[in-house]
């Protein structure tokens, strides 16, 4: 049900289809964030007409509201989000470091005060797979423990120690065959701990590998050599799954790096802001120039946005505080994103990644390529910079 075919590789760089319940999704992808069971503005028929293939659900939000037995009466998160295709839920366990400062961390599991109300709510390995089997998800998380960054060397041990033993608890409940549960490795940026995470998280032979603790506050001179360790100790035959990742470089070289899954609110939270994301960067929409172009976000971008409306209009409506526009540079970026994914899946089946990620990073940093990426891409590639 869970088959994980590589159709074609480049270096570390790879294609492959990844079958679940509801259809195969083709990867490397990006999903967007629907925390609430709802990616913010952005209705379902729209997410399929820009090409989304698989979307994220926050167990902890939705277990708080509207709780996951109103969601099973819908038959799972497509029922009632409307939304057709398939769907990841993450365990909970990030909001174990978000919401630092109103929980408690024991080998049970964590007690946090609800942000809704301050309520005390108790989540456990058991309770996070019972929500997201409720939820109704294709690819659930387990119960992981997310250190913050920095943290102490200690802290990172024993906390993946920890996401182990969840792991196996996670494991032992876990009924719902139709669901493919996903392991997540810690470690922090410190190769050793992650040697050591990944060695007691394969005997478990899940479906799937996420890579956690990262993008958490770190450099992406501290993240990515993380990422390529980590990467190339998990098995060929399964997807990796870089976990709350999303920004274009990032994506990029998490590609060459053999990454198969990324998600993030990087997209959205950035077109709430005013801000589009081009080939050339990152776009104000909020600054003078754009009032006054008469031309799409980006002419190569066959979004609704950019098919309809101009730069000027867009600016117009953000000026005068109208919702269109935050929906519709959220719809541009996510869209972007979905498009740089494509065409690195293009550039890996015709041997052309290297030279097309070089290509495009050459635009988008201005000519000023950093060296983490540069890195990222020779070590993708097997080679030394």
């Amino acid at each position: 049900m869970f088959e994980f075919t590589v159709q074609h590789q480049q270096g570390r760089a790879r294609v492959a289809q990844f079958h679940t319940p509801r259809g195969a999704v083709t990867t490397p992808m990006f999903m967007p964030v629907g925390t609430q069971g709802t990616v913010k503005g952005i209705s379902p028929q729209e997410l399929l007409d820009i090409g989304s293939q698989m979307i994220l659900g926050n167990t902890y939000h939705l277990m708080l509201r509207p709780g996951e037995a109103l969601v099973q009466a819908h038959g799972g998160l497509p029922g009632f989000t409307a939304y057709p295709g398939p769907f990841l839920t993450d365990s909970g366990g990030f909001q174990v470091m978000s919401l630092g400062h109103m929980r408690k961390i024991t080998e049970e599991g964590v007690t946090f005060k609800s942000h809704l109300d301050g309520s005390l709510v108790h989540l456990t390995p058991e309770r996070s797979i019972q929500v997201q089997e409720a939820l109704g998800a294709d690819v659930i998380m387990a119960f992981d423990e997310c250190p913050p960054f920095p943290a102490e060397r200690d802290y990172i041990q024993r906390s993946l120690e920890r996401t182990v033993r969840w792991l196996d608890r996670c494991v032992s409940v876990k009924t719902n065959d139709h669901q493919a549960l996903f392991a997540i490795v810690q470690g922090g940026i410190h190769e050793d701990l992650r040697q050591q995470s990944i060695d007691l998280t394969l005997p478990f032979e899940t479906p799937g590998f996420a890579i956690g603790g990262l993008a958490v506050g770190e450099s992406k001179a501290e993240m990515f050599p993380a990422v390529a360790f980590s990467a190339g100790l998990l098995p060929d035959d399964k997807p990796r799954y870089l976990m709350g990742v999303g920004h274009p470089e990032d994506l990029v070289a998490g590609i060459a790096l053999g990454i198969d899954m990324f998600d993030c609110v990087y997209p959205t939270r950035t077109g709430r802001f005013g801000y589009a994301l081009t080939d050339d960067g990152r776009l104000n929409m909020n600054s003078s120039a754009p009032r006054k172009e008469l031309i799409p976000i980006d002419d190569t971008c066959e979004c609704y946005a950019c098919r309809h409306y101009t730069r000027a209009y867009l600016a117009h409506l953000l000026r005068a505080e109208e919702m269109l526009a935050p929906r519709m540079l959220s719809l541009h970026n996510l869209r972007y994103l979905h498009h740089l994914v494509e065409r690195a899946r293009t550039a890996i089946a015709s041997g052309k990644f290297h030279d097309w990620a070089n290509e495009w990073g050459e635009r988008y940093f201005k000519g000023k390529i950093p060296e983490w990426y540069q890195q990222a891409l020779a070590t993708g590639a097997g080679q030394r910079v």
